[in-house]
Order: C-alpha cells, then sequence, then structure tokens
C-alpha cells in the first residue's frame, strides 16, 4: 500500500492486496466492488504497484469520458506519495483540432480519419498546400517542454485538449508522440478490441502486449461490447448509400455481365424476400447460405467467383477512397464496405455467429458475433488483467462469457455504506410478464395508478425506471404527465448527450416537493450519472428488464446453454439483475446517502440471491415509513 494515497477505508487493503498479487504472476482477476469501496484508487494502486516492479506498462480501459477523468485525478493523488506519468487519449473525432471544425469529417470512422490525417501530414512534411496547420505547429514546437508540462499537471483529456489549442497545436499527435513516455494510460475500450488500433495503440507505448496490464472498468459492459465489435450488418440505407457513390465514381463490372449495381440491385431483392420470409415481430434467423445462395444463382456464378467480385468491388472501393483523400474529403466507400461485408459473410464461422434479417424502417442483413471471446482473447497475451464492477455477480458468468478460463480469480468486496440506508421493495400485485399482460388488460393501469400515487406521496426526488422504451412511451401516452403533481422529466430515445446532460441537471435541481424522471434501465441515466443526497432518493423500477425473446436472443441462448448449459441463466437472468442493480445504485453513492427502491414486478422474487428485497405490503405507505425510519 505504500502508493495509496488515502487513509484507507474497509477492504481497501484486501482489494489492492488481492490484484497485486494476481497481476504479479501474470494472472486475470474479476473483482466485484461496492459503491463506496474506491474502485479506481485501489486497482489503479494494485497495477501501479506490479508495473512499477517489473519494468510494465498500465492500459486502463473505460466506456466513458468522466472515468477517464477520475483516472487520471486519483493519478495525481497518487504522485503526492510518488512520481508517475500518466495520461488519457481519445480518438481523432474528439481531439483533433481540424476534424471539430469540419462536422462532416467528424463523423468519420477511426479508419477513415486515419487516412485522411495521413494524408493531411504527408502534405505538410513535403511543404504542399492542403497540410495541417495544427500539425505543422507540432513539427515545431519544443516537446520537452509540452512533456514537462504533462509530468507537473498529468491534465486530463479536456484540460490537454485546452492547451494544445491555446498554443495552436494538435492534442491528438502530440499525445500519441506522449505516449512512450508515460506509465499508465487511460483509453477507451474502442483502444483495444479493434484490432488494429490496438496495434498501433501499443506500438505508440513502445512495449509489447505481454508488457501491459490491462485494468477493465465498468466490466459489466464488456461482453456486449465485444459482441456488438464484432458484429456486422448491411442495412436498405448503405444499399442506397452504394448506389449514390456509383452515380459519382462509376459501375465497374465484377462478374461476367454484372456491375456493383446489379449486385446490389440483387441483395436489395432478396433483403425483401428475407424480411418477408423470416421476419417475426422484429428479426429471424435465416438459412446460411441464403444470401450467397441466391446472388450465386442469379448471376450463374460459384462461391469463388462471388469472392473474386468482393475482391473487385473493395478494389474500386479502394480507389473512391484515394480519390476523396486527395480532394480533402472523408476517405470513405461504400462500395468497399459492401465488398467487405459480403466477403467477411462468405467466410463466417458460423460456431461463433448467427445470420439474421431485422425488419423495421431500415431493414438489414446481420452477422451478429454470440462469442465475446472472440474479441477478448487478446488479454490472455497481456501481462495480467483486472476487470471490476459494482455489478458483476455471478462473477463466473462474466469469466466464462470473455473466456478467461478456470485459474481466473474471482473475488467480492462489499459496500462500506450501511446496508439500513437503503430498502428495495417489490410489489406482489404486478407483473410485466409479456403472457401475463397479454391476457388482463388491467395491469399497466394498476401500475401507472402505483407510480402517480408513490410520485405524488413522497416529496423526493423519484427516477421511475422502464424496462423499454415501449413501455415508456404507453404510460406516457395514457396521461401520467398530467396524474403526477410535480415536474416530470424524461429521456428520450435518441436523445444527444448535451440535451440528457441538460434534462439530468434540470432534474437534480431539488425542489422542495421533488421532482420526477423517467428513464430506462440500461440507458445512460441508469449508469453513468451519480445522484449524491438529495439528487435522488426514490428508484422506482416499472417492471423487470429480461430482454426481448427475439430470434437474436433466443440463438444466444441457445449457444450459452449448449456452451455452458446455463442458457437462461447468462442471457437471460444474468444481464436483467445487472440492469435492476445498477439502476437501483443510482441511489447510494454516499456514505450518508438514504434511498428507497420499488420493483413493480412480483417477479422480482427470482433476484433475492442477488439483492435483499422486502415483499411490500402497502404501496407508498411503505416507502413513507422507510424514511421516516432512517429519519430523513
Amino acid at each position: 500500500m505504500d502508493l495509496f494515497p488515502y487513509e484507507p477505508r474497509e477492504y481497501q487493503e484486501d482489494f489492492v492486496s488481492a490484484a497485486s498479487a494476481t497481476l504479479k504472476d501474470q494472472g486475470h482477476i474479476v473483482i466485484e466492488s461496492g459503491t463506496g469501496t474506491g474502485k479506481t484508487v485501489c486497482a489503479l494502486t494494485a497495477a501501479l504497484q506490479v508495473a512499477l516492479a517489473h519494468g510494465k506498462k498500465v492500459a486502463y480501459l473505460t466506456r466513458t469520458n468522466s472515468q477517464q477523468r477520475q483516472v487520471l485525478l486519483e493519478l495525481r493523488r497518487i504522485n503526492t506519495k510518488k512520481q508517475v506519468f500518466g495520461m488519457g487519449v481519445q480518438g481523432r473525432q474528439s481531439t483533433c483540432p481540424l476534424f471539430a471544425r469540419d462536422p462532416d469529417l467528424k463523423q468519420g470512422n477511426a479508419e477513415e480519419l486515419s487516412r485522411l490525417c495521413g494524408e493531411r501530414k504527408k502534405r505538410s512534411l513535403a511543404g504542399k498546400e492542403g497540410g495541417c496547420r495544427f500539425y505543422d505547429a507540432v513539427l515545431a514546437t519544443d516537446f520537452d517542454q509540452i512533456l514537462d508540462h504533462c509530468r507537473k499537471e498529468l491534465p486530463t483529456v479536456e484540460e490537454f485538449s485546452q492547451y494544445c489549442d491555446s498554443l495552436g497545436l494538435c492534442p491528438y499527435e502530440l499525445g500519441k508522440e506522449l505516449l512512450a513516455n508515460a506509465t499508465v494510460v487511460t483509453a477507451p475500450y474502442a483502444y483495444f478490441f479493434a484490432p488494429f488500433v490496438r496495434d498501433a495503440f501499443v506500438e505508440r507505448l513502445n512495449v509489447s502486449l505481454a508488457e501491459l496490464i490491462i485494468v477493465v472498468d465498468e466490466a459489466h459492459n464488456l461482453p456486449d461490447y465485444a459482441r456488438e465489435s464484432r458484429t456486422i450488418q448491411l442495412s436498405r440505407v448503405a444499399l442506397d448509400l452504394v448506389l449514390k457513390e456509383l452515380d459519382e465514381y462509376g459501375d465497374p463490372e465484377v462478374v461476367d455481365g454484372a456491375s456493383v449495381r446489379d449486385v446490389v440491385d440483387r441483395i436489395g431483392a432478396l433483403l425483401d424476400e428475407a424480411v418477408k420470409e423470416y421476419v417475426i415481430d422484429e428479426d429471424g434467423l435465416i438459412p446460411p447460405d441464403f444470401l450467397q445462395a441466391g446472388l450465386m444463382e442469379a448471376f450463374t456464378i460459384t462461391s469463388r467467383q462471388m469472392a473474386i467480385a468482393c475482391k473487385a468491388m473493395m478494389t474500386h472501393g479502394e480507389i473512391v477512397r484515394e480519390s476523396k483523400k486527395e480532394q480533402g474529403r472523408l476517405p470513405r466507400s461504400y462500395i468497399f464496405s459492401l465488398g467487405a461485408f459480403l466477403s467477411f459473410w462468405l467466410k463466417m464461422d458460423e460456431e461463433y455467429y448467427v445470420k439474421l434479417v431485422v425488419g423495421g424502417e431500415n431493414p438489414r442483413f446481420e452477422g451478429f458475433c454470440l462469442d465475446p471471446s472472440v474479441a477478448c482473447s487478446f488479454l490472455m497475451e497481456s501481462a495480467g488483467s483486472l476487470h471490476m464492477s459494482g455489478t458483476l455477480a455471478p462473477l463466473y458468468e462474466y469469466r466464462d462469457s470473455i473466456g478467461m478460463g478456470e485459474d481466473c480469480v474471482l473475488r467480492s468486496f462489499p459496500s462500506p455504506f450501511p446496508a439500513e440506508n437503503r430498502r428495495v421493495l417489490y410489489s406482489t400485485e404486478v407483473t410485466t410478464k409479456y403472457d401475463d399482460m397479454a391476457q388482463d388488460d388491467t395491469i399497466v393501469p394498476r401500475m401507472e395508478d402505483l407510480v402517480v400515487a408513490s410520485c405524488n406521496a413522497l416529496d423526493r426526488n423519484t427516477v421511475v425506471f422502464f424496462p423499454s422504451y415501449v413501455l415508456m412511451d404507453r404510460f406516457l401516452s395514457d396521461g401520467m404527465l398530467a396524474r403526477i403533481r410535480k415536474k416530470v422529466h424524461v429521456e428520450e430515445r435518441g436523445m444527444p448527450q448535451a440535451e440528457l446532460m441538460s434534462t439530468v441537471q434540470s432534474f437534480k435541481k431539488a425542489t422542495l416537493f421533488g421532482q420526477v424522471l423517467f428513464a430506462v434501465m440500461g440507458g445512460r441515466v441508469s449508469e453513468g450519472i451519480d445522484f449524491p443526497d438529495r439528487e435522488l432518493q426514490v428508484a422506482i423500477l416499472a417492471g423487470i428488464p429480461f430482454p426481448k425473446p427475439t430470434a437474436k436472443q433466443r440463438a444466444l441462448l441457445h449457444y450459452y446453454e449448449m456452451k455452458f448449459g446455463k442458457g437462461w441463466e447468462y442471457t437471460v437472468k444474468v444481464p436483467a439483475s445487472r440492469k435492476m442493480l445498477q439502476s437501483i445504485g443510482r441511489l447510494i453513492r454516499t456514505e450518508k446517502d438514504v434511498g428507497a427502491a420499488l420493483i413493480l414486478d412480483k417477479r422480482a422474487k427470482q433476484f433475492s440471491d442477488r439483492m435483499e428485497l422486502v415483499a411490500a405490503e402497502s404501496i407508498p405507505n411503505d416507502l413513507l415509513a422507510f424514511f421516516k425510519e432512517r429519519g430523513v
């Protein structure tokens, strides 16, 4: 604990000791640590103790900018004990001053922006027009002066960007140059779960993967993130964009007598056919050879000729990308993306993937990755890894899902906050089970009555968490806002981040009678935002967020049943319990917070192994009684 910058609280020494011992042996450890245990500083201390003793570096991976900021704030405290240089990194989209000034360019992905940036830097180095003035300034700056500033200040990403902007410098390029000097780097997940980005990033750190200790924060997000990072899709909108690109750059022949436009037209027809034939509700499984068989039959070609056609599309798309890059435009080619999609689709490993068609306004073919361990396998090549979250139970499910192996260490540390300051009640009168709701049309009105009664009876800030936007919309369309006698804020679907934060800030300003916020479990309000003290005292969960039984979900359940023999637990119960606990966890953020949760679903009893539950006898009187009991 030589590096630990605070007076240790209960469990913190155990946390650091367990993590350090595992990482010292280049092992892997999964830790569930409750609110108030100081996960960030404990993980950072443990990883640094090992890294400094054995000549390694630490990569601390996060989902949000606020988590990155917290890592650097804690590193500043550690620097009062021992000087350690660390920095945060983010992609070009958020740090490049040139792209920030051009909305069109800012929409590019990492590979596209890298290509465009490379072209501009090449022009700058050659003294040609079309270079980058911010990069020009980087070439002329005193690097040692920048490094000294960063060693002294340990700026956050935002602070470093502001510092560079004041000097007319590019924070992204300077940040890359600084990486080799850093012992700790905090970065978004994307820096490691996109292989080509990871390789470049590790090279910039001037270490091998085997010399890097990896910390994964908010690890409960990782399995879904890893699956999505390897999932591919081809939508109707994407096909339309290919056609638009063909109008501008020409329509080459890719197989005898057939052009890219012919291929696009046939794919569109097959997509319509698949939607009509296989979509039930919102998606459907398609035969593994449906798309390629349809294309080969239409153009009388073999699978080998199909692969050649894909390569031809990618070659033409590469020409388009180069042309756009030379024009200073975003080097994106939808023709290239089409060829890449079809190429991957043809050789997709059906052990780990399932092929789907998804309906809706923008129907699509989707190759869904069932197994997150496909994207997480690189972790086993590292110098050890630490995965942590406040909601990871059961830990063996997380370990199994990302493929860590039986020798992975599993540890849990409870929150040091008084357990009696939180109570979780559940109603035995209602449920959001689909079959029950279909047979009894009084269930939703009764749930609405309980929400209205609770919100009106309690003069406290209350968040009503819904399992889906669909149910929230039902409540709103039934006139809930008019029945609740206080200000109601709503987390809307697709709400821009700035607008959401403005809504949350308005809600946090507690009035004498409290306010209400409608949000969704698993959404941004339920995970990334703190509500200390009176900013939030009541959480009402309007049902249990069991995943919808789509074709994708059924395929996932079947896969986990075949692999682990625990399909329902791993793919239904565990995700639902984590979303519930994340939402309920918003209530208690400090040792003085007092809060109550109410789950409006009798099935909540199934989760008594995950949380301490009390059956409600009288709602909202039981909620009022709890706060009276706690004297707040």
